[in-house]
């Protein structure tokens, strides 16, 4: 099953701190237009993709990966990186951020930890490639975080990206030394940096977060379904009288013909859906309140109340008051 992504709330505040406007990277991107006001939000490795491409493209012409790498790194609280930032050192950071890095989003972190330096790599997961500024933004974050937690003005020993990007002379006052082209995005960092001392380390706080990051891990590859989404929504939608299947798709970011094509192969219907999840509400209405058939037939959506009474024989055989009577004995 496809892995989901959270996106932080930093995200809107982090776009509206480089003057990009959300609304229009959500557009952009063709995602939900109330994602990042959504509690727990995610998005798929694709979406996550097509949200930086977006962010790139309304950015404009600027060091962008410049700009983004210094923000992650110094104001998004984030377990993860506040895990790695306990750490003792940068390379049992490191091995923390690599280990849980799919909480962050779609990338790779591989380490490989030498006797005279330690190599970081940055990738991605479910794409050929990542966007250059994403890259780019990732090794300006591992320095920018490796500085800050050592209070130090570490210089990595090399700095490689894979695509041609401009703004070098900015990019080289920051790392303090030339990018240069190679084949991965790549920071190298001595030995002795990667061993300096953490003033931000806490070993308590890091067992407070391993157990949380490790049951968060095990369960990023449980997405929902496309059925358990479209009953959220119709959970959410239905006291406001909303139930077609257009009102659902647009609140999750899909066409009516992909979410259908969606539903249809996880052997279920948006019909079928809608009924399971009114005739369960109902049941919770009758078991739970004082609500008449009238009131619970307008809190699932129906316009005539009748035509609910019909729908709940049909359900269950029985009109809803001699359900809720066998309920109560």
């Amino acid at each position: 099953m496809a892995q989901s992504f959270k996106i932080i709330t930093k995200w809107q505040l982090g776009l509206r701190d480089l003057g990009i406007r959300p609304g229009d990277v959500l557009r952009r991107a063709g995602l939900p237009a109330d994602l990042f006001a959504r509690e727990n939000a995610t998005v798929s490795a694709a979406e996550y993709f097509r949200l930086w491409n977006a962010v790139e493209a309304e950015a404009g012409e600027r060091p962008l990966a410049l700009e983004v790498g210094q923000v992650i790194a110094t104001e998004a609280f984030d377990p993860a990186l506040f895990a790695a930032m306990c750490s003792p050192n940068l390379n049992v950071a490191v091995e923390r951020l690599s280990r849980f890095k799919k909480l962050i989003g779609p990338l790779t972190l591989d380490v490989e930890q030498g006797s005279e330096t330690t190599t970081l790599e940055v990738g991605c997961l479910n794409a050929p490639a990542l966007p250059a500024s994403l890259g780019t933004a990732e090794l300006v974050f591992l320095v920018h975080f490796a500085r800050r937690a050592t209070r130090s003005p570490i210089i990595p020993a090399q700095v490689t990206v894979p695509v041609s990007i401009g703004y070098l002379d900015q990019y080289a006052d920051f790392f303090g030394r030339r990018v240069q082209h190679g084949e991965t995005f790549r920071v190298v960092f001595s030995a002795l940096d990667a061993k300096r001392p953490f003033l931000t380390a806490n070993a308590a706080m890091w067992q407070f977060f391993e157990p949380v990051l490790d049951q968060q891990l095990a369960e990023i590859n449980q997405e929902a379904t496309t059925r358990d989404r479209v009953d959220a929504a119709l959970f959410e939608m239905l006291p406001s009288g909303r139930s077609s299947v257009q009102e659902v798709a647009d609140l999750l970011g899909l066409s009516t013909r992909s979410l259908q094509r969606h539903l249809r192969n996880e052997g279920t219907s948006f019909q079928q859906v809608l009924n399971e999840t009114r005739e369960r509400l109902a049941r919770h209405y009758l078991s739970h309140s004082a609500m008449t058939g009238a009131e619970i037939s307008f809190m699932l959506g129906y316009d005539d109340p009748n035509s609910f009474f019909r729908a709940f024989r049909n359900w269950t055989g029985h009109t809803p008051e001699r359900l809720r009577a066998s309920l109560v004995a």
